[in-house]
C-alpha cells in the first residue's frame, strides 16, 4: 500500500506540476518565517544552495510532525545573483529594481525539495539552473510589469518562465521544472523507485 503524499507548499505551480504528473497528494501549508530563517542563514555566510535546502527541510519537517505516517514534500527556491539572494518583489517598483539588476547579466535559480517521513528527511535534491537575461529596454520593462504584476508578484526575481517572462531571457541552462520551483523528474523517480507511484 502506498503512503499518503503531502505537499508542504501553497504554490499553485508546484501543485499543478504534481497533479499533471498524475500524483495523488494533499496540501498542508506550513507556518514558517522564511525571511527570518533566510536572514539568519545569510548572516552566518551560508551558501545559497544550503539556504534553499534548509528552508525546504524546515517546511517538510513542520508538516511531517503533524502527519508522521505520510511522505511530506517541502520545497524552496532562491535566486542567487553576484553572491546575493533576491527575494520575491513586494511592489512593482521592487520588481523593477530587481529586473534592472538582472538584465544583461547571468544569475542562478536553485530549487530544493526535501521529503520527510516521521519528521526526518529521507530524500533531498537541489536543482540549479543558470539563466542569462537580455538587455531589454526600460520601456519594455515598464510595459512588462504593467501587464504581468499580478502574476509575478509571488515569483522570485519578478518573472515566470512559463509566461511572458520567457521573453526576458537569451539562455536557460538546466531543467525547466527546476525553474518552476520543483525538481520534478528527480522527485517522481524517487517516488517510483520507492513504490509510491506505479512503475
Amino acid at each position: 500500500m502506498t503512503q499518503q503524499i503531502i505537499l508542504a507548499s501553497g504554490s499553485d505551480i508546484r501543485a499543478t506540476l504534481l497533479r499533471n504528473a498524475g500524483v495523488d497528494y494533499d496540501v498542508s501549508v506550513p507556518r514558517v518565517d522564511e525571511v527570518m530563517v533566510r536572514d539568519a542563514l545569510l548572516s552566518d555566510g551560508t551558501p545559497a544552495r544550503d539556504i534553499a535546502d534548509a528552508l525546504a527541510e524546515l517546511k517538510a519537517q513542520k508538516v511531517s510532525a503533524k502527519y508522521p505516517g505520510a511522505l511530506v514534500i517541502g520545497c524552496d527556491q532562491v535566486l542567487s545573483f553576484e553572491k546575493t539572494l533576491l527575494s520575491k518583489p513586494t511592489t512593482p517598483d521592487d520588481a523593477r529594481e530587481q529586473l534592472k539588476k538582472l538584465r544583461g547579466n547571468r544569475h542562478e535559480l536553485l530549487s530544493a525539495a526535501v521529503i520527510c517521513e516521521g519528521g526526518k528527511p529521507v530524500w533531498r535534491h537541489i536543482g540549479i539552473v543558470r539563466m542569462a537575461m537580455r538587455d531589454f529596454s526600460d520601456d519594455y520593462l515598464d510595459a512588462y510589469l504593467e501587464r504581468n504584476w499580478d502574476s509575478i508578484r509571488h515569483s522570485v526575481g519578478g518573472y515566470k518562465l512559463e509566461e511572458e517572462g520567457v521573453r526576458l531571457f537569451t539562455q536557460v541552462q538546466g531543467d525547466y521544472f527546476t525553474v518552476l520551483g520543483l525538481p520534478l523528474l528527480e522527485l517522481l523517480n524517487y517516488l517510483t523507485v520507492r513504490g509510491d507511484l506505479p512503475a
